[in-house]
């Protein structure tokens, strides 16, 4: 057991957990929270003391409700075994690469989520499309934070990039190496503020996360000059602890991001092709050469674009309850 300064409230404790838990269980288990996921362990800290812990709940299967990064568990005061995992206030998941059958997940209770992405050649707009769809899903504000900045004469292009996807959406743009230019990152991340990282090897997040923290504590590594391409750094899904009293949720790279069960997200991230949609002659239109298709009317009057209209239909196809029929207004 190691001691620690931080309270519960600090961890991001609040009344949404605490109304959560009996007087029968507040007298024999602790609330601790998920700072890390090992192979096996789970690195947890409560107030004033944190504990590497098997993950595996008392009395269910290895399967059912494993937690995750940022979960609250409350554990058994004395023998610490996990009793069970809070309801949360949100999670983020996908299909688990190899097996679509499977769904992983891979943070949860996140306030802000940093979707990271470089100026250069890694740039993808489908690829930021996927995370927005994950965040809308989730519930979580997203903000684009574009790295690398110094390494493009016209960062401008990549953020006018950025803007077609939604409107109003916030982006920002720093040299992860430069405090100065991350500091105004710094209002996301206040006391028991939870921001995830999310976004593909060798964009900058482990060198963002060693600039807001001012360490030097987690490794980076270049990425290939031949083809912009990261490598992995961080192999471990844990939270780092802030100045300004929040917390940052770093998460490996994710070269694989295939949507699970994101049918609001996707409806959200593409309002206006499920608004059009509403148009269309028939119901269960295909948006493929039906007659009377609103969609394929706004394509060619400008007001759509074939590239989106094609990643939404790639979109909606890998998940479950693909938004393509929308409920007619009455």
């Amino acid at each position: 057991m190691k001691s620690t300064d931080e309270t519960l409230a600090e961890l991001g404790w609040s009344a949404f957990f605490s109304e959560q838990v009996s007087k029968e269980e507040a007298q024999r288990c602790s609330p601790v929270r998920v700072m890390a996921v090992h192979r096996g362990k789970i690195a947890v800290t409560g107030a004033g003391t944190n504990h590497l812990i098997t993950p595996y709940i008392a009395g269910a299967s290895p399967s059912d409700h494993h937690p995750t990064v940022g979960d609250w568990l409350l554990v058994e005061d004395g023998s610490l075994q996990p009793m069970r995992v809070l309801p949360r206030m949100n999670l983020f998941k996908r299909r688990a690469p190899g097996d679509p059958r499977k769904e992983q997940m891979i943070a949860a209770n996140v306030d802000t989520l940093f979707v990271v992405t470089s100026c250069n050649r890694d740039f993808s707009v489908a690829r930021l499309e996927r995370y927005l769809v994950l965040a809308r899903e989730a519930g979580v504000c997203p903000i684009v934070v574009l790295t690398k900045t110094d390494l493009t004469a016209t960062p401008e292009d990549f953020v006018t990039a950025v803007r077609t996807l939604e409107p109003g959406l916030r982006i920002e743009t720093v040299d992860a190496r430069n405090p100065a230019s991350g500091a105004h990152l710094a209002p996301y991340c206040g006391m028991g503020k939870t921001v995830a990282l999310m976004g593909s090897s060798g964009v900058g997040k482990s060198t963002l996360v060693n600039t807001l923290r001012g360490l030097e504590s987690i490794a980076t590594r270049a990425i290939r000059a031949s083809d912009d391409t990261g490598r992995h750094t961080t192999t471990v899904r844990q939270m780092h602890r802030l100045d300004h009293g929040g917390w940052l949720l770093d998460t490996p790279g994710m070269r694989e991001l295939q949507l699970s069960d994101a049918g609001s997200g996707i409806s959200e991230v593409f309002d206006d092709f499920v608004l059009a949609a509403e148009g269309c002659r028939f119901s269960n239109c295909a948006h493929r050469s039906e007659p009377g298709c609103a969609v394929h009317a706004a394509i060619t009057d400008g007001k759509l674009t074939p590239e989106r209209f094609n990643r939404w239909l790639q979109l909606a196809a890998e998940d479950i309850v693909a938004p393509l029929y929308p409920k007619r207004r009455r």
